[in-house]
């Protein structure tokens, strides 16, 4: 008798899922800090726009207004620091990052 032994490999290239959101941590260090500085008085509402670039959390004062600041995530930086950032409403970078509790909590947002 013969007894042959075959190895089999799976081959197929399937795409690799990728995340294009806030991991849970991170949307949780932010909505802390919305809840908060809802608590103030200085922000009423938010929102969420998402890219295969970059995810962002908007800040309003007044919901018919335009954002006063974004909470950006990009999913391929060019350099590691340009991976968490803060950002006006004309898209300008107010700081950045490239870890988010960090940089939440080192902004003054009462001068920024």
């Amino acid at each position: 008798m013969n007894n042959i032994l075959k190895l089999v490999v799976n081959n197929s290239k399937k795409k690799i899922e990728e995340k294009y959101f806030f991991e849970k941590e991170e949307l949780q260090v932010i909505l802390d800090l919305y809840a908060q500085m809802v608590s103030e008085g200085s922000w009423k509402d938010y929102g969420l726009s998402i890219s295969s670039k970059q995810v962002s959390f908007s800040v309003f004062k007044n919901a018919a207004e335009n954002a006063i600041y974004k909470i950006c995530k990009n999913f391929k930086p060019k350099n590691k620091n340009l991976k968490y950032l803060i950002t006006d409403t004309n898209g300008k970078i107010l700081k950045n990052s490239f870890e988010l509790k960090g940089l939440l909590k080192s902004t003054n947002w009462k001068k920024l």
